[in-house]
């Protein structure tokens, strides 16, 4: 079995990830449950530039998006929900939305880079109290700038314990040893895989164990078939995740790493 506990929908920028492409590459790559957040509540380009006024989707939209989704598909999608913490708060609509369909929803989300905010600045402690109330994980991006650092990450991890938090891509870009010591240092925190090499994957193990990682893509952010090969048509890492890895491990912390752990972690009942 497979979780991909870190997928998209939605269309902004150079980005256009589409639900039959999500539910396309689920079929076709043996994927058994994907988490699913909307890129349209992304605040800030790729520049970290203000997103002008006609690109932004509203906060409590994007979140029904992705609940809609989900409840469509309740055995195969689950929503984490992309929260916009510099232009809206974790105001009464967003706490009636997750209380309504709290079956459907399995995290929150956070991009530091693309909220252009701190992760462990104290306009974020609003969201978390969110969390702490509804017993959700908290996944947010690493990597791409000061913002949206492991360290900060470690940080507000450290300051609320009964929160449990995932380093998405282990500090984007790097080589993934800040991420990979810092995640052993706290019970509550946990790292994914997305566009982190296996060989990095296997270092986390070795140093940390089996049970603080999840296997994520960022599916279909390079089409339908991402799981299969990347926009100029090399393959993709994920494929040795796929095949490769499976004979370089011990099966159970395979079977972990793939499934498990994300069962475990965002409450899921598969």
């Amino acid at each position: 079995m497979i979780i991909d506990t870190h997928v998209h929908i939605g269309k902004i920028l150079n980005f256009n990830m589409k639900k039959e492409e999500v539910l396309y590459s689920m079929e076709q790559y043996g994927i058994r449950y994907s988490i699913v957040s909307d890129i349209r509540a992304a605040e800030f380009d790729h520049h970290q530039k203000p997103l002008p006024f006609f690109l932004q989707t509203p906060q409590i939209r994007c979140l029904q998006n992705t609940v809609d989704f989900a409840k469509k598909y309740p055995d195969k999608i689950g929503a984490a929900l992309w929260m916009k913490p510099y232009h809206e708060s974790a105001d009464e609509k967003v706490y009636k939305l997750i209380e309504q369909n709290r079956q459907f929803i399995k995290a929150l989300k956070f991009h530091p880079f693309h909220s252009k905010i701190p992760f462990d600045s104290d306009k974020m402690e609003e969201y978390l109290k969110l969390a702490e109330y509804f017993n959700l994980p908290v996944v947010t991006h690493t990597g791409g700038c000061d913002a949206a650092s492991c360290k900060r990450v470690y940080e507000m991890a450290k300051r609320h314990k009964g929160i449990n938090f995932v380093m998405v891509h282990m500090g984007l870009g790097t080589d993934n040893s800040e991420a990979i010591n810092l995640i052993g240092e706290l019970p509550n925190l946990y790292g994914d895989t997305t566009w982190v090499p296996m060989e990095h994957t296997i270092q986390f193990i070795r140093k940390n164990g089996d049970e603080k990682i999840v296997f994520g893509s960022d599916n279909p952010i390079d089409g339908k078939d991402t799981y299969l090969h990347n926009k100029t048509g090399d393959r993709s890492i994920y494929q040795a995740y796929f095949i490769e890895l499976k004979d370089m491990i011990p099966l159970e912390s395979y079977e972990k790493l793939m499934y498990k752990n994300a069962v475990r972690l965002f409450q899921l009942e598969l």
